[in-house]
């Protein structure tokens, strides 16, 4: 060992990782004893890196077992833990606490337009319902000896909407379907558009059908809070719009 390493000083101790203290105010409901939901407050001590979903788990961890919420991949791609966070539907494990305003309550509680279940956990039935009525499943009558070929911008046509993680942040955003339980949703809507714009389908005048429906497609009012709340960045309003166009002139 050289003389040059005995005498070398320690390496530094790398300064702590700051935290702060942020108050989550969580809207409760438990159904065996609340008659409504009622508001808590939590104080919980976050790192910068930390995300909604990181503060509920501190809380039910440490502080309360019995808060309720759903999580699975905790990497925006299951879209279970979708939730309203200062008033807009997010993802709680996209969500950093330090692009949040921490002086401040962050409040937390369960999407809208959909039957409360417990805390932050809602019926999801109504929803998936909606989903399956749009046929949302290639259907093809041929059977190819190969895959069936299509074209880069063949594929590129409903790209877009491939991307849907049915989270249902769309559809709880929309004030429609908060106050018509029947309309699909903006989120079957692009999962429809998904398959009626693809080349190798064969049932999108069948779907079409569907959606031209007075619950369907003529429902939406074109409020964008669909396109905002989408946590894959989705265009759903312009999708919606193409549905319309197809149903009105045909496939382009």
């Amino acid at each position: 060992m050289s003389t040059a390493t005995l005498d070398s000083p320690p390496a530094p101790a790398e300064a702590p990782i700051p935290t702060f203290t942020v108050t989550m105010m969580v809207r409760r409901f438990n159904p065996e004893v609340d008659e409504e939901p009622r508001w808590q407050d939590f104080d919980v001590e976050l790192y910068p890196t930390d995300r909604v979903l990181d503060a509920l788990h501190k809380i039910k961890w440490e502080q309360d077992g019995s808060l309720t919420f759903r999580r699975s991949c905790a990497h925006g791609v299951c879209g279970s833990d979708a939730m309203r966070i200062n008033g807009r539907n997010r993802l709680a494990c996209k969500t950093l606490m330090k692009d949040l305003d921490i002086t401040k309550p962050i409040y937390v509680e369960a999407i809208k337009g959909l039957p409360l279940e417990k805390d932050l956990v809602v019926d999801m039935e109504p929803f998936f319902a909606s989903y399956r009525e749009v046929q949302p499943f290639l259907q093809a009558s041929s059977k190819p000896e190969k895959e069936r070929i299509q074209s880069a911008e063949q594929r590129a046509r409903f790209d877009d909407t491939t991307k849907c993680i049915l989270c249902a942040a769309c559809t709880s955003s929309c004030p429609v379907f908060w106050t018509d339980g029947q309309y699909f949703g903006p989120a079957a809507i692009v999962n429809a558009h998904r398959f009626i714009f693809d080349s190798r389908d064969e049932a999108s005048s069948v779907r079409l059908d569907i959606l031209n429906d007075k619950e369907g497609v003529w429902r939406c009012r074109t409020t964008f809070n669909c396109s905002e709340a989408c946590p894959r960045g989705i265009q759903v309003t312009q999708a919606i719009a193409e549905v319309k166009q197809a149903i009105m002139f045909g496939k382009r």
